[in-house]
């Protein structure tokens, strides 16, 4: 048999490698790579080879020994692995459970109040967090010296001199609902979800971001009564049939007139208790009929169409539904704090 061929042979035999344990691996490499092994056996025909066939036959031998090699090393790592396995463990047991998270608060509380208007006809609709001052202020009817594009409330992203042009974070997602009425003709009925930011210290009762969700309808005939109903109807079906309503008049410049709404206080029922400040009511939202300044604005012919908006802000209803008494607690996610609402939904 010429040396080729032993080679050829050696090479099957490797492909067909296999061990139980490390004692069977450590005598396959005896075997095949210690100094009395096949490989220096082959090394010592290898020189009884023809001239013309050492190039051929020195290159088979090196590829038989890098076989031989990865093979052994491969066998290797499969034990060392075996050995990693706690043999107390059932393999065949089915996994441990994982742990199924929940929620978040605002999250429930945000569904909670689109299902509520969805049922009422409003549409989802969102827009950038990352605004222009036109659709934040201007369109809005904000003057050019309004207190509310001052620096200290509004983060400004990029901020030229011609402030229609300023890039803003957005501070209340009426933004929404001024871009819905630049794209779209009456009847516009939709509701605006989304997070807002400020530039205000952080407290148990204000922080620099929030959520907020708005609301639009516009249309022929709309009329103030429309809006107390709506806002009626919601109120009690987030807090329970026996709640009431006040609206006190108020300024915001997109609304005229204006309102800011007060529910009976659901933990009291009204009685009075230090959550109300001893009144009975809360405050939970603005509200008020659009002005027509902002309808043309924005395209719509104010002397067609009239509508309502109103706006709250998230964290204001889950303070009032879970008696949560610090706002920083819904943005620290302490896990203790979250659990709370595994039931919740």
């Amino acid at each position: 048999m010429s040396i080729i061929d032993k080679i050829n042979e050696t090479l099957q035999g490797v492909q067909d490698m296999h061990a139980a344990n490390m004692e069977e691996l450590e005598a396959l490499r005896i075997k095949y790579l210690s100094k009395k092994g096949i490989i220096s056996g082959l090394m010592n025909d290898f020189r009884e080879v023809a001239a013309d066939q050492k190039r051929e036959v020195g290159m088979k031998i090196n590829e038989l020994k890098t076989q031989v090699q990865d093979k052994i090393n491969a066998l290797k790592d499969q034990f060392d692995n075996m050995d990693n396995v706690d043999d107390d463990i059932d393999l065949t047991r089915t996994a441990y459970p994982a742990a199924l998270g929940t929620r978040h608060p605002l999250t429930i509380v945000k569904n909670e109040i689109i299902d509520i208007f969805g049922h009422m006809g409003f549409k989802l609709a969102e827009g950038p967090e990352v605004e222009d001052d036109l659709h934040v202020y201007t369109k809005l009817n904000f003057a050019a010296d309004h207190p509310a594009r001052d620096m200290q409330d509004t983060f400004f992203v990029e901020q030229n001199e011609n402030v229609i042009k300023n890039i803003i974070l957005r501070s209340h997602t009426s933004s929404v609902q001024a871009r819905v009425m630049e794209q779209t003709q009456p009847p516009i009925r939709v509701i605006c979800p989304g997070r807002v930011y400020r530039n205000e210290a952080i407290s148990a009762r204000a922080h620099c971001f929030f959520h907020q969700v708005e609301g639009l309808y516009i249309d022929k005939g709309v009329s103030f009564t429309d809006l107390k109903q709506v806002l009626l109807t919601f109120a009690r079906e987030m807090f329970g049939n026996d709640t009431k309503i006040r609206l006190r008049p108020s300024y915001f410049p997109f609304t005229e007139p204006s309102a800011e709404m007060d529910i009976s206080c659901n933990i009291c029922g009204g009685k009075g208790c230090g959550f109300c400040k001893h009144t009975g009511w809360v405050e939970i939202l603005g509200c008020g009929m659009v002005d027509p300044n902002v309808l043309e604005s924005c395209g719509i012919d104010s002397k067609i169409y009239t509508g309502y908006a109103f706006g709250m802000g998230i964290e204001r209803i889950a303070n009032l539904k879970y008696q949560v008494s610090d706002l920083r607690l819904f943005s620290e996610n302490d896990v203790r704090f979250l659990r709370e609402f595994e039931a919740a939904y």
